[in-house]
């Protein structure tokens, strides 16, 4: 095994998304992870605390570009604007192997409760760094908690249908889906007042 060869967590990820879907979440271990990626054991814990953790790889860097992009957002601009923003620079950071490995993991989520809770989660953390986002651009606390929760939820649309019908070479890429789920959610949201 070559300890050296550059891109050891993206394969980890995708070795684990590949044993999850041959043979389960719970039967597969970090030894059969780390042997199917390449890399030792330990190469694995440099990475992850543990094989739950690969489900939320990237969760920091998303929470990270959805936040700058509200923060970076034009003055003035509405909450679900603002909230646009940040969906766009998420999603312009997503290219067709986050595409590749999204079936796989939704597969494995689906299998496993205790990876569905682990999913949860990483919605609550992309919804709290947009709120706090939201925030600290003078939103109310409130709205702001209802926008990032529709930033979350249009995130979550538009990356499905990316993964499974959208065309790949399509202008705007992911960000094209998930703003026209968030335009969706906000044409939704109206009707209900």
């Amino acid at each position: 095994m070559s300890r050296w060869k550059p891109g050891a967590r993206e394969r980890l990820v995708a070795a684990a998304l590949d044993l999850f879907s041959e043979q389960g979440y719970d039967p597969t271990t970090v030894a059969q992870i780390a042997e199917r990626a390449g890399v030792t054991k330990s190469t694995f814990f440099r990475h992850f605390a543990d094989k739950r953790e690969l489900l939320v790889a990237g969760q920091d860097t998303l929470s990270r570009l959805l936040a700058e992009g509200i923060a970076d957002a034009p003055p003035g601009a509405g909450p679900l604007d603002a909230v646009r923003s940040g969906l766009v620079r998420a999603s312009d950071s997503m290219g067709t192997r986050n595409r590749q490995l999204a079936r796989k993991l939704d597969a494995a989520v689906a299998a496993s409760g205790e990876l569905q809770a682990r999913d949860a989660l990483k919605a609550v953390s992309f919804a709290a760094a947009m709120t706090q986002a939201l925030v600290a651009r003078g939103v109310p606390e409130a709205t702001a908690a209802i926008a990032a929760e529709l930033g979350v939820l249009a995130f979550k649309r538009g990356f499905a249908a990316w993964s499974e019908q959208g065309d790949w070479d399509a202008p705007g890429g992911l960000a094209a889906y998930t703003v026209a789920a968030l335009e969706e959610l906000r044409v939704a949201g109206a009707t209900l007042m």
